[in-house]
C-alpha cells in the first residue's frame, strides 16, 4: 500500500519518522531563526552618510508671457490688409494691419466741407454785424441830436443785436462740426492699426478680408507678447499652499531639458482657487528670464518650491525616526501595562507620576544605532527633513549604522521574508 515503506519493519519505520521530524525541525530553525535577516539579524539597517538635502513642495506649471497685449480695432469694417504673420517680431508703432477706410474718409471729407461752409457764413455774418453796429451807433448820435426818430434808432439796435446772435450761433456750429470732424479723423486713423509695444506676434484670430464689427466689443486682430520674460503659472493643492511664502526660492525643470534648472522667486499667490474634479488648486506665480527663447508658451514645468535646504550634511533615512518612535510607544505601552498590573485598577500611584516636562523640542528625536552588534537608542538633533531623508545636526557621525525596519520571519505571511514598515504590525526582537 505504501510502496517500499510497507516492506520495512516497524522499528525501521519509527527510526525513519524520527529522522524526518528532526530534519523538519532543523529546517524550521534555520527558516525562523537564521533566515529572518539573511545575515542572521532581524533588523534592516542603513548608514548615515554625507549629502545634500532639500525640503520642497512639488507642483506642475505652465508658461505664459508676463507682458502681452491683444491688439484690436476701434472701428468696424473689412480687414483689408495684415502686414505681419504669427512669429514675426514687431517694434512699437509699427504698422500691423489696415481696415477699409472708405466710409471714414468720406465722413472726414463731408465734415471738412461743412466746416468750410460755416466759416464762410461766419465771415458774412461778421460783416453784417459790423455794418449793423455802425448803423446803431450813428442812429444813437442822431437821436441825441434829435435828427432821427426813436423808431429808426430801435430798428438799428435790433439789427445789431440780431447779427451779433447770428455770429455767436455760427461759431457754436463751427465748434460742433470741428468736434465731429476730430472724431471722424480719429476713426479714419484707427483704420491703420499700429503695434503698442515691442514683441512677437503669437496669435492672429482675425484673417485678411474678414469683416470686423466693433459696435459692442473690440475685435482682436492679433496678440503681441514679450517673450523675454515668462511667468510660470503653478497650481498648488490646498494642502500645500499654506507652506508657500512670497519671495521664497523656486526652481523648475522642463520635459525638453530635464537636467537644467531655472530659478526664480515666488511673487504672487492668487486668492481665488480653481476647482478641477473636486480638487481645490491655487495659482502661484513667479517670473523667469527667457533671453534665449527656449521657454515657450504653454510648455509644462515640474516646479519645486524650496522651503529649506542644506549641503554636505549628515543624512539618514526618515524611516529610522519612525522605527525609534514606534519602539518608544511599544515600551511605553508595556511599562504602563506593568504598572497597572502592579498598582491595581487605579493605575500608577501618585509617587510614580512625573510632572510635565513642558513642550518637547521638535528637533529632538531618537534613533536606534547598531553598537556592538545590537541596536541601542541614541538621542539626536534633526534639521532639514523631507519624506525620504532627515538631516542629523548632532548625535551621529557619517558611517554610523541605524535601524530603519525589521524583517518578518519566513512563512509568517505567505512564506516570504518581508520588511516591516513603520506603523504596521511588526515582529520585533527584545532590544
Amino acid at each position: 500500500m505504501f510502496g517500499p515503506l510497507a516492506r520495512l519493519s516497524p522499528r525501521t519505520r519509527l527510526i525513519a519518522a524520527a529522522f524526518g521530524l528532526s530534519a523538519l525541525a532543523l529546517g524550521l530553525w534555520f527558516g525562523f531563526g537564521r533566515g529572518a535577516g539573511g545575515d542572521g539579524q532581524p533588523w534592516v539597517t542603513a548608514r548615515a552618510q554625507l549629502g545634500d538635502l532639500e525640503d520642497s513642495t512639488t507642483a506642475l506649471g505652465t508658461f505664459q508671457p508676463r507682458d502681452f497685449v491683444d491688439v484690436g480695432t476701434q472701428v468696424s469694417g473689412q480687414l483689408r490688409k495684415v502686414f505681419v504673420q504669427i512669429g514675426d517680431t514687431v517694434a512699437e508703432h509699427q504698422l500691423l494691419a489696415e481696415i477699409d477706410p472708405t466710409i471714414y474718409g468720406t465722413r472726414v471729407d463731408a465734415g471738412r466741407a461743412q466746416l468750410q461752409n460755416l466759416r464762410a457764413l461766419l465771415t458774412e455774418k461778421q460783416a453784417q454785424f459790423a455794418l449793423a453796429k455802425e448803423q446803431y451807433e450813428r442812429q444813437g448820435r442822431m437821436l441825441r441830436a434829435q435828427a432821427t426818430s426813436e423808431e429808426a434808432f430801435q430798428s438799428a439796435e435790433t439789427a445789431w443785436k440780431t447779427t451779433q446772435a447770428q455770429v455767436a450761433q455760427l461759431r457754436a456750429q463751427i465748434q460742433q462740426v470741428e468736434s465731429n470732424l476730430r472724431g471722424d479723423e480719429a476713426n479714419l486713423g484707427y483704420t491703420r492699426v499700429y503695434a503698442p509695444m515691442n514683441g512677437t506676434v503669437v496669435s492672429q484670430p482675425a484673417r485678411q478680408g474678414q469683416t470686423l464689427n466693433a459696435s459692442q466689443l473690440a475685435p482682436v486682430i492679433l496678440r503681441i507678447a514679450d517673450l523675454s520674460t515668462m511667468t510660470v503659472w503653478t497650481q498648488v493643492s490646498e494642502a500645500d499652499v499654506n507652506k508657500l511664502r512670497i519671495g521664497q526660492d523656486v526652481y523648475f525643470t522642463t520635459l525638453g531639458q530635464p537636467d537644467r534648472r531655472w530659478w526664480g522667486n515666488l511673487h504672487q499667490i492668487l486668492p481665488t482657487p480653481e476647482v478641477i474634479n473636486n480638487v481645490v488648486l491655487y495659482n502661484a506665480l513667479f517670473d523667469v528670464p527667457n533671453p534665449d527663447g527656449s521657454l515657450g508658451i504653454q510648455m509644462s514645468a515640474q516646479v519645486f518650491f524650496v522651503h529649506d535646504s542644506v549641503k554636505n550634511a549628515i543624512l539618514i533615512p526618515a524611516a529610522a525616526l519612525a522605527v525609534a518612535e514606534a519602539r518608544e510607544r511599544d515600551l511605553g505601552a508595556q511599562k504602563g501595562a506593568r504598572k497597572k498590573k502592579d498598582g491595581g485598577p487605579g493605575g500608577e500611584s501618585r509617587q510614580d507620576q512625573k510632572p510635565d516636562a513642558g513642550p518637547k523640542d521638535k528637533n529632538a528625536a531618537t534613533v536606534l544605532v547598531i553598537k556592538g552588534g545590537k541596536p541601542e537608542p541614541r538621542p539626536v538633533t534633526t534639521g532639514v527633513r523631507n519624506r525620504v531623508q532627515v538631516q542629523i545636526v548632532s548625535g551621529l557621525e557619517a558611517g554610523d549604522e541605524v535601524v530603519i525596519g525589521f524583517r518578518q520571519p519566513d512563512g509568517a505571511k505567505g512564506g516570504a521574508s518581508k520588511q516591516s514598515q513603520p506603523g504596521a504590525p511588526m515582529i520585533r526582537p527584545r532590544l
